[in-house]
């Protein structure tokens, strides 16, 4: 009998295995094309005010800053939404908005009333759409896969996510190439709508404390940023990922201009070069369950946090010619670090956390950490404008090095696993 139901418990197991990774793939699927989409119209829309309405370079700038304003406006609202709202609906909701917002651009277009308003108010409603996406996304995954899978299936998610961040550009500028600026828009409408198909075919979420009394939204926010600025070690990383946020934010500003007006490398190699992050950052992500596993997370964290400053010291040591390999190795490798303690402390939040705070821990950290880009991006604007590209590049090395001093000074330096 004992023999019966051994086998029997083992076929259960193998059967729910395999209906884990059916339901797995179907959300990888969903969140991929999803990802694409976010990928093409951040291309997309840019150059269809360039090519269509003619715009300056001040008023593309519009339609980015709109985009990464999102963060800012929807970040911490954005957790208790995913709280209170059922995870599968909300998701397939954001899909249809997003593609109903990117279809009237086309639309517009084809009525001859599209303007640049239009255009900044939909990737404005894009990005804040996006925002709820993927902090549902986030609280998502740890209800389809067991706790033993997260760290692989995170890795495979940050890997997927870096291809697409690789590779969506480069079809949107080839969309845009083929099928013209406007008509181009029609594919990231598919492809939100691809993605809502995918995500209503995966199971319904409850959320464990829907059943008690109905509270305001800033005492759901309040207890969320509490618990992630008092626990002992998502407090540590979310700090660690807001000063790593604050030096890539530096780099995105200062990396095209160091290229072309400092070294004077071509716009092609400027582009080879700056796909350089794509690829560590697919490297890192694909590492990363091995790290973990023969280190152990809180390990794996720190040695990747202090790997990050010494990639980082490349840069600004970049030259002409073969030098320029100074630079491909410290952007891939700074990358490649940082993935990796992304995906280590995503990871942990995810199963450390009480599943009734989880979508706002998860909105908290983005919020936090996330929100430090563009503060990064003006600081280094600023300090080239005194100093040059090169000094502030050696500037943004320095302080590269305050994220394994936040971790080394928390209860993180004394982990071999995150706990």
């Amino acid at each position: 009998m004992t023999t019966v139901t051994q086998e029997r418990d083992e076929e259960q197991e193998r059967h729910d295995g395999a209906a884990r990774a059916t339901v797995f793939w179907r959300y990888w699927g969903a969140s991929t094309v999803s990802g694409v989409g976010d990928a093409v119209t951040s291309v997309a829309l840019p150059l269809l005010a360039v090519l269509v309405l003619h715009a300056s370079a001040f008023e593309v700038s519009l339609i980015t800053a709109a985009s990464f304003a999102s963060w800012l406006l929807i970040g911490l609202p954005a957790g208790v939404l995913v709280h209170r709202l059922p995870l599968r609906g909300t998701q397939v909701a954001m899909d249809l908005v997003r593609a109903v917002a990117v279809a009237s651009v086309p639309a517009a277009a084809a009525l001859g009333v599209l303007g640049l308003t239009q255009l900044i108010v939909v990737a404005l409603v894009v990005g804040l759409a996006s925002v709820v996406f993927d902090v549902g996304n986030s609280t998502f995954l740890p209800s389809l896969v067991s706790k033993d899978e997260l760290t692989a299936r995170n890795s495979l998610t940050s890997g997927t996510r870096a291809a697409t961040q690789l590779g969506g550009p480069s079809l949107g500028g080839v969309l845009v190439q083929v099928l013209g600026a406007a008509a181009s828009v029609v594919v990231d409408a598919v492809s939100y709508v691809v993605s809502a198909v995918l995500m209503g075919t995966l199971p319904q979420v409850a959320h464990p404390a829907q059943e008690g009394p109905r509270r305001g939204m800033g005492e759901m926010i309040r207890e969320g940023w509490r618990y992630v600025t008092r626990h002992p070690v998502i407090g540590p990383c979310a700090a660690d990922a807001t000063a790593v946020n604050f030096v890539c934010g530096g780099l995105m500003a200062l990396t095209p201009v160091f290229l072309v007006d400092t070294l004077g490398a071509p716009p092609a190699l400027v582009g080879a070069l700056i796909a350089t992050e794509g690829v560590g950052t697919l490297i890192g992500a694909a590492l990363t369950p091995r790290i973990v596993a023969r280190l152990g997370s809180g390990r794996a964290l720190r040695w990747a946090a202090l790997a990050s400053p010494c990639f980082a010291a490349l840069l600004p040591l970049a030259g002409h010619s073969g030098a320029l390999g100074l630079f491909a190795l410290g952007n891939g490798g700074f990358a490649g670090a940082v993935v990796v303690t992304s995906i280590v402390t995503r990871t942990y939040r995810q199963t450390a956390t009480p599943p009734e705070l989880l979508p706002r821990v998860m909105a908290t950290v983005r919020f936090i950490s996330w929100g430090a880009i563009p503060f990064g991006a003006l600081a280094a604007g600023g300090a080239a404008a005194l100093w040059g590209t090169r000094a502030s590049l050696a500037l943004l090395a320095v302080l590269s090095t305050v994220s394994p001093a936040v971790l080394l000074a928390s209860p993180v330096r004394r982990m071999r696993e995150l706990a």
